[in-house]
């Protein structure tokens, strides 16, 4: 059953992103992208921002990996939902209780604690500024006021990445 979100995904105004994601859910290509990448990221190569985060599926209790982007703001390390609250790899983290692993060449048993969304403006305008194909699914450029991101705060997770 596919949840549709209050908001369109930005990514969707472009064509060629369309190809990728549809309805805040990877397409078969995106997907296949997705697993490349993770492969990619996992490996340690840069950029030194990505990574491959593992975690148990929460129906078919298998691995998944995916690629993500770890922003740092004063200090801590951060993961971001580009698409939202209906990600596959957010419900799986929930189900988890934000146990996963983050592969950098070599693998670290993390555990991934939710950020409030009154405390997640700073690390999204973050995230937005270093990942440049996540910040597609935003809806705000590059150097946007505080404010902004604090309006659109609830719609994205955030996790900070703690020892396990």
């Amino acid at each position: 059953m596919a949840h549709k979100e209050a908001h369109t995904d930005p990514a969707e105004r472009s064509a060629y992103m369309r190809l990728f994601y549809r309805g805040w859910r990877p397409t078969r290509l995106g997907r296949w992208v997705n697993r490349s990448m993770a492969w990619w990221s996992g490996l340690g190569l840069p950029p030194k921002i990505q990574a491959a985060l593992e975690v148990r599926g929460r129906v078919s209790g298998r691995v998944r990996s995916i690629p993500v982007v770890i922003a740092n703001v004063e200090g801590k390390r951060y993961l971001v939902s580009m698409l939202g609250t209906q990600s596959e790899w957010v419900k799986n983290v929930e189900a988890a209780n934000g146990d996963a692993i983050i592969r950098q060449g070599r693998r670290r048993r993390v555990h991934l604690v939710p950020v409030p969304p009154a405390e997640r403006a700073p690390i999204l305008r973050e995230y937005v500024r270093i990942a440049t194909s996540g910040r597609t699914h935003f809806p705000l450029p590059v150097g946007a006021p505080l404010a902004e991101f604090e309006a659109i705060a609830e719609r994205y997770p955030v996790y900070r990445i703690e020892p396990a």
